[in-house]
């Protein structure tokens, strides 16, 4: 009885949503009109009700409205699209990448713009109520439900796990959840790679963050969610009043660590293979994400000579690792190898390390010594560079941060600031205890002598900083590189033409889902703190970077290690 045109597509093709308004199905606009029931008796078997009336039994049972597991990812999706805007990414990453982005997922796994979404015949399964009793209106468990009578009266985010104990799910009820299909989100595969979880929003904004070829690579995402820069901790407490969260949704929303670098990432690929997305935008080298730029980020902040610079880009050109086509992000593609660009422009680095150094705890220190000595006598040239004193200064200052970090993992707060309470009755109550909890928080904080909190970083893609103005010496930028270089054939090489190799032979990564294996005592102790300055400076473990260098080494020596044997005339084959 709707026959007016769609503003958007002029189409006459209307729908009616749980909530009584008139939707398009061509397009999915949403209109304000509502549709009034005038005779009950023709509305038989159906469910039809005013948006005034849903909000006055809303209002009196103060149960807030109805929403589902995908609005809630929503939600926290916008929030760390805005946050990123604010750390300065493209405009159009929110509205026009990562919305569409995130519409395909919901079409894709059929929750939203299709016919008929996913569990659409199962949405009792929201409360405890019967599931043939679909005519009547579901009614909302009370807290009292939830909890046990011991913990009746308590906080009820003291107990994150509520869903652990409540058992199998059977065909007639569920778990109680303050989202509609709470339970339903959770009865999913738990090896479901596709599931949506807290990680993959960070995978949804990585993914939109390599599609604009943006200056923020996965390590500098991962180190600002940690830094508080990207909501993601307790993120649920800035849902809406009326998202009421218990339940499962706890244990959906509730994170109690820190995103993993090889987890989001692994994510992210299955993520865009299933939505089917095109080949990405180039990478090129005048993008950022290009092994040279990244190079040049890495050497500044490790305080390494400038001078490496034209040796790492040496490198990147004669493995090929610099073209586009080895860049470019291809989803699906199997036959390629996935690349991380932080791990291999830092693996570049440690690659050309060993080049110079050797790293073999013996080689590096006799170059340091006869720098040293040429320091001392020539002062009127520039600075040779001594591994040795380097060594030193950035050890010094890597356990300096590195203790600083452990100490803010210490001091992190898991448990939400913000009180939860799902009634009315129960808000005096949980006010009152938690100021009670804040307060003795600060007493016992100010007899330790930290009860101030810790103020937030400012922002920065640069977490060790090296100024050559210091009078110190501290500063390695403008160093020169030739106490350890030679002149031959008018191009500078290195005085030792050893090299040795951190495998000989790599793994299959089909069968252990690793190219190489890395133990810091099978190894000399210099390139340990080099793998693990990289660490980091990139948050992840140092067995990723040493399989990219072991990666790049076969592809530098790939001639010596697969040369075929030369056999003499008359000799046996």
């Amino acid at each position: 009885d709707y026959h007016e045109r769609c503003v958007q597509c002029s189409e006459v093709n209307w729908g009616l949503t749980d909530g009584g308004r008139f939707y398009c199905r061509t397009c999915h606009n949403v209109t304000e009109r509502t549709r009034e029931v005038v005779n009950s008796a023709l509305t038989l078997n159906t469910r039809i009700q005013t948006i005034s009336k849903g909000l006055r039994k809303q209002e009196k049972n103060d149960e807030g409205l109805e929403w589902y597991v995908c609005e809630g990812f929503q939600f926290v999706l916008r929030k760390q699209a805005e946050a990123l805007e604010a750390l300065g990414v493209c405009p159009q990453m929110k509205d026009e990448i990562l919305c569409n982005f995130w519409r395909r997922y919901l079409q894709k796994s059929q929750q939203a713009y299709c016919n008929r979404p996913a569990g659409e015949s199962i949405k009792v399964l929201s409360g405890c109520e019967s599931s043939t009793d679909m005519d009547s209106e579901p009614e909302r468990p009370s807290l009292l439900h939830l909890l046990s009578l011991s913990e009746s009266d308590g906080d009820p985010l003291t107990d994150c796990s509520l869903g652990s104990s409540t058992g199998k799910v059977s065909e007639s009820t569920s778990v109680c959840s303050g989202s509609v299909d709470g339970s339903l989100h959770f009865m999913k595969n738990q090896k479901d790679k596709l599931r949506m979880s807290m990680p993959m929003t960070l995978s949804f904004c990585y993914m939109a963050l390599l599609w604009l070829r943006e200056s923020m690579t996965l390590s500098d995402l991962l180190r600002f969610v940690v830094e508080g820069h990207i909501p993601y901790l307790n993120v649920f407490q800035c849902f809406p009043e009326k998202m009421k969260l218990y339940g499962l949704d706890l244990k959906i929303f509730c994170v109690e660590s820190w995103p993993v670098y090889e987890e989001v990432y692994n994510k992210m690929l299955h993520l865009a293979a299933f939505l089917e997305l095109p080949r990405f935008p180039d990478i090129t080298d005048s993008c950022f994400l290009h092994p040279d730029m990244l190079c040049m980020k890495y050497l500044m902040e490790a305080n390494l000579p400038d001078e490496l610079h034209n040796w790492t880009c040496r490198v990147v050109k004669k493995i090929h690792i610099g073209e586009v086509d080895f860049l470019t992000f291809v989803p699906g593609n199997k036959s390629t190898r996935k690349v991380k660009y932080d791990v291999l422009a830092a693996a570049v680095i440690v690659v050309v390390l060993k080049l110079l150094f050797l790293l073999d705890d013996n080689y590096e220190w006799l170059l340091s010594d006869f720098a040293e000595e040429r320091n001392k006598n020539n002062k009127e040239d520039g600075p040779y560079f001594e591994f040795k004193k380097w060594y030193k200064v950035l050890k010094k200052s890597l356990d300096v941060e590195q203790k600083k970090m452990d100490e803010e993992k210490a001091k992190c707060l898991w448990r939400c600031e913000k009180p939860l309470f799902y009634s009315a009755k129960k808000k005096s109550k949980v006010l009152k205890r938690r100021q009670i909890v804040v307060n003795l928080q600060h007493q016992f904080g100010k007899l330790s002598g930290s009860w101030q909190p810790a103020e937030k970083p400012n922002p920065s893609s640069f977490q060790l900083n090296w100024s050559e103005d210091n009078t110190d010496g501290s500063c390695f930028h403008g160093h020169s590189l030739k106490g350890i270089l030679q002149e031959k054939c008018g191009l500078l090489t290195v005085m030792n033409p050893d090299y040795w190799l951190c495998t000989v032979k790599l793994c299959a990564e089909k069968f252990c889902g690793h190219l190489a294996h890395y133990r810091d005592l099978d190894f000399p102790a210099s390139y340990h703190f080099v793998l693990r300055l990289f660490s980091f400076l990139l948050r992840i473990q140092p067995s990723y970077i040493h399989e990219e260098v072991c990666a790049i080494e076969h592809k530098l020596f790939n001639k010596k290690l697969y040369k075929k044997p030369k056999y003499k005339p008359g000799q046996r084959k």
